[in-house]
């Protein structure tokens, strides 16, 4: 069976809303410009929509060579290549060691007075900025700031099916997936070993253990935690509740909305 990309969203700045692209370009780090950039509270720690789900409405546009994040009625941008030169700050990812540099000190003060919060906006330093090490594979791999793999691609299905057993439905965004593919059964993208899209390969690394916040209403910001018992009871595997699957790209090329994903193994 063929599966159809339906959607592709990067997120230039970690926690904030995504931007649904046509085509992007897939590097080792994750879409070119996907979570290259961060805010970090004054002990250099990551700020996500864990501590403020009011993250989740600046929302991000890329444009001339500029990213502006609207929130609300006020607007602020910076340019894609801002960064304070020999600014270098060491910080983590979780468990990951990541080099960044401060970006930029106005729009750090415009994000800390919303946020009621001292925060900084950070980018990556490289594409070799940070690595993580997979130990049940043994590997190293390139990493944007995402919180643990470079992709999450997730199935339509898997959403339709956990949507019926929801009072409200919910939209996909709760996930953050990179890459949203048409299929035919609710979680059948956890099987997918090697797959192609467009002229880009990718190695399914393993299915996403999920937090509070797919928790969290994208367009509000209010927080129900429904969605997360109600995938307890089913897509539970040890401590952990599951929802799409991690991936990390093995041969960097372009994707395409409409493009064919191609599964060349299958992961029993």
């Amino acid at each position: 069976m063929m599966h159809t990309i339906k959607e592709l969203i990067i997120y230039p700045i970690k926690g904030l809303a995504g931007i649904s692209v046509n085509k992007a370009r897939a590097l080792k780090a994750g879409f070119e410009h996907d979570r290259r950039w961060m805010l970090i509270d004054e002990h250099q720690k990551f700020v996500t929509q864990r501590t403020q789900p009011n993250m989740a409405l600046f929302v991000p546009e890329i444009k001339d060579g500029k990213i502006l994040i609207n929130f609300k009625d006020e607007v602020v941008f910076f340019d894609l290549e801002d960064r304070i030169e020999d600014n270098y700050i060491q910080t983590k990812v979780w468990d990951d060691d990541a080099v960044v540099q401060a970006v930029n000190g106005d729009v750090s003060e415009w994000f800390s007075d919303i946020l009621r919060q001292k925060v900084s906006l950070v980018r990556m330093k490289d594409e070799n900025a940070r690595i993580h090490h997979n130990s049940t594979k043994n590997i190293d791999i390139h990493v944007s700031l995402a919180d643990g793999y470079p992709y999450l691609m997730a199935g339509t299905e898997s959403l339709h099916h956990l949507n019926t057993k929801l009072t409200s439905p919910i939209e996909m965004n709760r996930f953050r997936p990179n890459i949203i593919v048409e299929t035919k059964f609710s979680h059948e993208e956890d099987r997918w070993g090697n797959v192609q899209i467009g002229s880009a390969d990718f190695l399914n690394i393993k299915p996403c253990a999920r937090c509070n916040v797919i928790t969290i209403d994208q367009q509000t910001a209010i927080v129900n935690n429904e969605p997360l018992k109600v995938l307890n009871t089913y897509r539970k595997e040890g401590n952990s509740v599951l929802f799409g699957t991690n991936m990390i790209c093995t041969n960097e090329g372009i994707v395409s909305v409409g493009d064919q994903l191609r599964p060349i193994v299958f992961i029993k």
